[in-house]
């Protein structure tokens, strides 16, 4: 989350006009060293050091939820990094600033926030090892202007990262034991499934008809390039394999979990390398069954986070961010998955 293409398409952004006034400091506090991962907590202190109050989202990639993103950029003295094994997230700022006020958090101006982040519960170290480590923060936040809900990001300064000791003991933590049974619903009402069977319906046919779509072409047509940039027979081909993957596979085998998720402005999520289970938030149940960031599209969006199907990330959010993407970067865009999942939505259709 720290890639150069997700800084230009934030700043790319319809609303991304960054207040003068909004200005924030973020310092990282820790122990000095520890003895397990388990014992690895930090806190995120935000202080709000402009003129006026901001209200932020809580965006689950960023430091305000304590929800196991990858909100951290974490190296050790040799370069080694921990592996990320946390949770991936469908999340549209635009949305989430009209949803609740539980998906804010106001400073007041001169005033601070501390969050603590369990860093054992998105990180594995067993490969990177004991060692001296660098953990530096996500430094990007979104402000919503009360008046108008329109969403801007502020850049927070880092005024101190932290420096520790990982020393021996565990270096991870146990991950639960993906479920392999078929289609079944956790925690889900009688019409929380009906409505899942029909996201379910209009995803297999997103991506059915995605992957029939990119067999037919050999070149860069429009709907191609809006979503993943100029036309490259490699690239092309990644693309395919992963609706291959997702198509093949279908949705009807998945587990659908209605009960876990607490996160406010969110659509869903999934722990990657945990194949077969969607954990669905509040926003999937308001949005549409199809069209722009509907349900079955997020089916699309969750499932290709699973490594077994592509191993996307998150690196912008958004139909302009993930346009702008394939231009700047497409290498980069064939990996995000908020552009699989609008290129397979194609709304409006593109040729």
């Amino acid at each position: 989350m720290f890639s150069s293409a997700l800084r230009s398409s934030l700043v790319a952004l319809a609303a991304s006009a960054i207040s003068a006034s909004a200005e924030l400091t973020l310092k990282v506090s820790g122990p000095e060293s520890v003895t397990g991962v388990d014992n690895l907590k930090v806190t995120a202190t935000l202080t709000n050091t402009g003129s006026e109050a901001l209200q932020l989202l809580n965006d689950p990639r960023s430091l305000l939820t304590k929800v196991p993103t990858n909100s951290f950029r974490i190296s050790s003295s040799t370069g080694a990094s921990p592996s990320f094994n946390g949770i991936k997230v469908k999340y549209v700022p635009s949305v989430a600033a009209k949803s609740s006020s539980a998906s804010f958090t106001t400073i007041e101006a001169g005033k601070s926030v501390d969050i603590t982040h369990d860093l054992s519960s998105a990180y594995n170290f067993t490969l990177s090892g004991p060692d001296d480590y660098q953990i530096n923060p996500a430094t990007i936040f979104y402000a919503v202007d009360p008046s108008t809900l329109e969403v801007s990001t502020v850049k927070a300064t880092v005024g101190t990262s932290l420096k520790t000791k990982l020393a021996g003991g565990t270096l991870s933590i146990a991950r639960r034991t993906p479920k392999t049974k078929r289609a079944s619903f956790d925690g889900c009402s009688a019409d929380q499934q009906s409505t899942i069977e029909e996201a379910v319906d209009a995803a297999n046919t997103y991506a059915n008809n995605a992957l029939s779509y990119l067999q037919g072409i050999s070149d860069g047509t429009e709907r191609y390039t809006t979503w993943f940039g100029e036309f490259d027979s490699s690239r092309y081909n990644t693309v395919t394999d992963h609706f291959n993957n997702i198509a093949t596979q279908g949705y009807d085998d998945y587990t659908y979990d209605c009960s876990t998720c607490d996160l406010e402005g969110t659509y869903a999520y999934v722990y990657p390398d945990e194949f077969g289970t969607i954990y669905l938030c509040d926003v999937f149940w308001q949005t549409t069954t199809t069209g722009t960031d509907s349900r079955g599209g997020t089916l699309i969006h969750e499932s290709t986070h699973f490594t077994r199907n592509a191993g996307t990330d998150d690196h912008v959010y958004g139909q302009s961010g993930a346009q702008d993407l394939a231009q700047s970067d497409p290498d980069t865009a064939i990996d995000n998955a908020d552009s699989h999942e609008y290129f397979a939505e194609n709304n409006p259709a593109l040729d």
